[in-house]
């Protein structure tokens, strides 16, 4: 989650200077806090700063430069292949698919938790990569990172719906399974609840939605808090999106099991890249030493993978209690999992665009009126 429009601080005050437009620069200089928008520092980062105006060639390269942008950019992409080959795993690994295949419908939740996993760590990497193009292709950047994010849970939320939500009386969720009518996975009797099961994943993409605006709106609003609100408005998602873990947590009582293993990871990692991400260490105790290097935003991203991997183990590890015919919610849909990811993005890409058109028109005001 990218920053901005709040100087470094503590720092001594001093007078910015107009910096060297980078398309007349072989090779573009980094810049001091100092010698940027106040919009594009970051608290205690006091060099490395790339100056707005960058080309895309000169966006790419930057990737290969040490800036106080490139650990933030390959955290995340580098993270994506991590990912897509853990994720593959599941397919060339003896839990394979099997009969099935990979395109069967049963798939289609962990495909649609992919493409929202996917998206989250591509559209994070560039943000930071292209963001000095402009003001306000920098801002429109990090709009997008906050929609993918929002995706990413919704898609969560339908693996979890899935794979993980008990419901006494369903029918397999593939057709050539059965499940105990009246019993969870802990062997626990359970009543119909289908208001709320017609609530969680709509709710999630409520949720979702007021993140995302939330998080758009701190990037003007609330700067000197932004990075607390933003931590907490994503903690809410986390807690409605999680409900199907914690009901089977507390049916299973003291045998949580490998799932309960691989949650309580997932949960000490968002922990720490939540504190990582509102205390900005360690670059709040020395400011300027870890410019390029080991700054908060490198271990935030870390850790929040970190997250997502300990996340596809348990959903891995409920995909085989499913396959042996415990929990389960029904035979997916290409309506109920991609239609409401690719509806979902349609409303974020709205949302987006409203956001983006705003920013231009305040740009182009400001430039009209220092002319």
């Amino acid at each position: 989650m990218g920053g901005g429009g709040q100087r470094p601080s503590p720092l001594p005050t001093s007078p910015s200077s107009p910096p060297p437009s980078p398309s007349s620069l072989g090779a573009p200089l980094l810049l001091r806090w100092s010698e940027v928008p106040p919009s594009v520092t970051e608290s205690f980062i006091l060099s490395g700063y790339r100056c707005p105006g960058y080309s895309l060639t000169q966006c790419l390269a930057s990737a290969f430069r040490p800036t106080n942008e490139t650990g933030n950019f390959w955290t995340h992409f580098l993270a994506v292949f991590v990912f897509a080959f853990r994720f593959g795993e599941l397919f060339w690994g003896a839990e394979g698919p099997g009969a099935k295949g990979a395109s069967d419908p049963f798939y289609y939740p962990l495909w649609s938790y992919f493409l929202g996993v996917c998206g989250l760590l591509l559209a994070s990497s560039l943000a930071h990569l292209l963001n000095s193009m402009s003001l306000v292709i920098r801002e429109v950047c990090f709009y997008i990172d906050y929609g993918t994010i929002s995706a990413y849970t919704v898609g969560s939320s339908l693996a979890y719906f899935y794979y993980i939500y008990p419901r006494g009386g369903e029918t397999a969720i593939s057709a050539n399974l059965s499940l105990a009518p009246e019993l969870d996975v802990g062997g626990h009797a359970l009543g119909s609840r289908p208001w709320l099961e017609a609530l969680y994943v709509p709710s999630a993409c409520l949720i979702a939605l007021f993140c995302t605006l939330a998080c758009c709106c701190t990037r003007r609003l609330w700067p000197r808090h932004r990075y607390l609100i933003r931590t907490l408005v994503f903690l809410l998602p986390f807690l409605v999106v999680s409900l199907p873990v914690f009901h089977k947590l507390w049916h299973s009582g003291a045998t949580m099991g490998p799932t309960g293993h691989f949650f309580l990871r997932h949960c000490a990692w968002l922990l720490a890249s939540g504190v990582f991400n509102v205390s900005k260490l360690p670059e709040r105790l020395s400011p300027g030493r870890f410019d390029i290097w080991g700054h908060s935003h490198q271990w935030f991203h870390c850790c929040t993978f970190m997250s997502i991997l300990d996340e596809l183990h348990m959903i891995r590890g409920e995909i085989r209690e499913v396959g042996r015919g415990h929990g389960g919610m029904g035979t997916p849909t290409f309506l109920s999992t991609f239609g409401v990811m690719l509806l979902l993005l349609a409303l974020l890409a709205a949302l987006v665009t409203w956001f983006g058109v705003r920013e231009s028109h305040r740009q182009n005001g400001a430039t009209r009126k220092e002319a």
